[in-house]
């Protein structure tokens, strides 16, 4: 074989000589520190992809808490609404209990305006007619007592008729 091919053997030793040395260095100063670097990598990405399952795994209870209080906060609009309805129905039963009050009370004593004003229309008629009855006997009476032998006759008359 031809010599550049096949080292000799004095550089075959010192080629082990060195690799032997490097490796020595290597292990005692570089594997301890490589490895030492390799294992908290190792850790930090075991650390992450931990913290990142209790990231997605909180994510998922916030999800469901979250739709937890959507239909909390939908039960709750839905009976403060039923809730308004009555309050707004029963307010409106008082405000119409109320106004039918009101009429009554308008209507009763319209009518007893009305009862009021007919009796003292009534009275009023009555004040009238005795007044129109005076007169007409006022008038009566004065033809009758024009003459003086008619007075007489209706004095001695009514005399007789008190003593009965």
């Amino acid at each position: 074989m031809p010599p550049l091919i096949t080292p000799s053997f004095g550089l075959l030793f010192w080629m082990l000589i060195g690799f032997g040395i490097l490796f020595f260095i290597l292990a005692k100063f570089a594997w301890p520190v490589i490895t030492k670097k390799i294992a908290e990598r190792e850790q930090f990405i075991q650390n992450q992809l931990t913290e990142a399952d209790y990231v997605r795994q909180e994510m998922k209870n916030l999800k469901s808490e979250h739709r937890q209080l959507l239909i909390e906060a939908k039960d709750e609009r839905d009976k403060i609404l039923a809730d308004a309805r009555k309050m707004a129905d029963r307010l409106n039963d008082e405000a119409k209990l109320r106004r039918e009050k009101e009429t009554d009370n308008m209507m009763a004593e319209t009518r007893a305006a009305i009862e009021n004003e007919k009796k003292k229309a009534i009275i009023e008629i009555k004040n009238e007619i005795a007044n129109l009855s005076i007169e007409v006997a006022e008038k009566i009476l004065r033809e009758e007592f024009k003459n003086s032998l008619r007075q007489e006759e209706l004095i001695l008359k009514w005399v007789e008729e008190m003593k009965l």
